[in-house]
């Protein structure tokens, strides 16, 4: 079965009052999966679409329950991350006697109505701010038939609807199933050149910048907000020819809005909770907030090219 065909994705959480994820408050829903490998992904919790289970040695109280009722005997303190994967059947029973809640599932099976008795206790708050639902992930066009049953039933609620999305998608698909649901698109551009992103981000970007063109002209066509986005991290799309080429691409579509997302450092911590690898974690540039001086590059070059930054 094809990725795009699973018809109930993982919930990693839905988180309500957000300022962060588009206009106004809004809810946001963060699925699990991705078709990209980001070696900075502020989320590597998301990047798998089966579950998982994490654990938090700053909550673990060191009772040893957990190691006791494991048939597996795949936890030990000796372990790189507590947890020896290799031999994890996810039976969950350590989850069941961890008294300290240090041992946790991530991603939760969630049906459309499931989501829909979060969401709608907030649509006042939506109405009232101008505000409305924001799906992000990890990434939602990863479950076109599952995602575009949710937006169908935000848009019978008149709940305003915002896509987060790296751009590796079927762009028939995309078109055919979300795009007639969704008000508004926040579209990650990360890299511009071929290589230097299949070494960062797992992929090739032939296909998002050709989705993104697209779909570009067509909410333009359309009316709707269309937002492109470009994290700023250090050394590897904070660059200087990185955001020229970047600004150059937007500007070749006459495009004069965009976003630059300052760097957050604090995702180092997450990836040992579940077991990731993570190569910059002893890395002073990728472990520090960047100097305010940086942004304001990326934001010189982009105003010499005629984009101005964009009110989120």
């Amino acid at each position: 079965m094809a990725k795009d065909e699973i018809k109930t994705p993982l919930i990693l959480e839905i988180k309500g009052n957000s300022l962060d994820d588009g206009p106004g408050i809004r809810s946001v829903v963060f699925y699990k999966g991705c078709p990209l490998s980001c070696v900075w992904c502020h989320n590597p919790e998301s990047k798998k679409a089966a579950v998982e289970i994490s654990f938090d040695a700053k909550t673990c109280i060191g009772c040893g329950a957990c190691r006791e009722v494991c048939p597996k005997n795949a936890l030990a303190r000796d372990n790189p991350f507590y947890i020896d994967r290799s031999k994890c059947d996810l039976c969950f029973l350590c989850l069941d006697v961890c008294p300290s809640g240090a041992l946790d599932s991530v991603g939760k099976a969630m049906s459309i109505n499931d989501i829909m008795k979060i969401i709608l206790p907030d649509k006042p708050f939506f109405d009232t701010s101008g505000g409305g639902v924001t799906l992000s992930g990890g990434e939602p066009t990863l479950f076109m038939d599952f995602t575009s049953g949710l937006l169908k039933l935000l848009k019978q609620n008149n709940i305003h609807t915002l896509l987060e999305t790296c751009g590796f998608f079927d762009i028939h698909k995309f078109m055919d199933r979300l795009y007639p649901y969704l008000d508004a698109i926040y579209f990650d551009i990360k890299i511009i050149d071929r290589e230097v992103h299949k070494k960062y981000c797992g992929v090739s970007n032939e296909k998002i910048l050709d989705n993104f063109r697209y779909l570009f002209r067509q909410a333009a066509n359309d009316g709707k907000m269309f937002l492109p986005r470009t994290p700023l991290i250090p050394d590897m799309t904070d660059t200087e020819n990185n955001i020229r080429d970047i600004a150059s691409f937007l500007k070749s579509l006459n495009i004069i809005e965009a976003a630059l997302l300052a760097y957050n450092p604090l995702w180092h911590e997450k990836s040992d909770k579940v077991g990731v690898n993570d190569p910059y974690k002893h890395s002073k540039v990728m472990t520090s907030f960047r100097e305010t001086s940086v942004m304001e590059r990326c934001k010189t070059i982009f105003g010499n090219a005629g984009i101005t930054e964009a009110k989120r």
